[in-house]
Parts: structure tokens; sequence; C-alpha cells
């Protein structure tokens, strides 16, 4: 089993930056990809970025240019680089580890950002 926590969520004024980590520990081989997903209020949750296990990434086209995924396989880390964050970023951000194909959320960390 592996265990997913994010963390570098806050408050930040539009055009700002702010970098999300995702730790991953326990049972970490075998993981096939990381995605980043956020949920805003009364709004459905959606995928944002994906790093997966060959290092390719993809981008949801509202963070395209403005967001970019990265690894650090020796911390078992993800990191997701936000920049000219606007409003409409406002969420909580979520990490999925899909790990031998079964999803493992972590517990989210807010983004705010303020206009």
């Amino acid at each position: 089993q592996v265990q997913v926590v994010e963390s570098g969520g806050g408050l930040v004024q539009a055009g700002g930056s702010l970098r999300l980590s995702c730790a991953a520990s326990g049972s970490t081989y075998g993981i096939n990809s990381v995605g980043w997903y956020r949920q805003a209020p009364g709004k459905q949750r959606e995928w944002v970025a994906t790093i997966t296990s060959g290092g390719s990434t993809l981008y949801a086209a509202s963070v395209k240019g403005r967001f970019t995924i990265s690894r650090d396989n020796a911390k078992n880390t993800v990191y997701m680089q936000m920049n000219s964050l606007k409003p409409e970023d406002t969420a909580v951000y979520y990490c999925n580890v899909n790990r031998l194909h079964r999803d493992n959320w972590g517990q989210g960390t807010q983004v705010t950002v303020s206009s």
C-alpha cells in the first residue's frame, strides 16, 4: 500500500506562484503515474497534470504553459510548480498515485488565489 501526502498550498495573489509537493511512502514500486487534480467549491474534481513512470508529462489546457509537473525519484516526490496563478485556480489540489493500476489519493491541499 502507498501513502500519499500533499503539501505546499496556501494563499497567493493573482500572478503569484506556488509549488505543491506530493510525497509517496510505503510500497512505492510499481507506480505507473502520478497526477494532480483539483476541486473548486461546487464543482467536480478535474484533472490538472500527470507525469508517467517514463517521465512524460501531460497538462490540462487550462494550465498548460503555467504549471510544470516534475519528480524527484530519490525522494519519491512529485512537484507541481504553479506560476501566473489566477483566481480560477482556487481549489483543493489532490495528488493521485496510480500504482499497479490502483488509485491512491492524498488528503488534498488548499490553494487560494486572490484577485
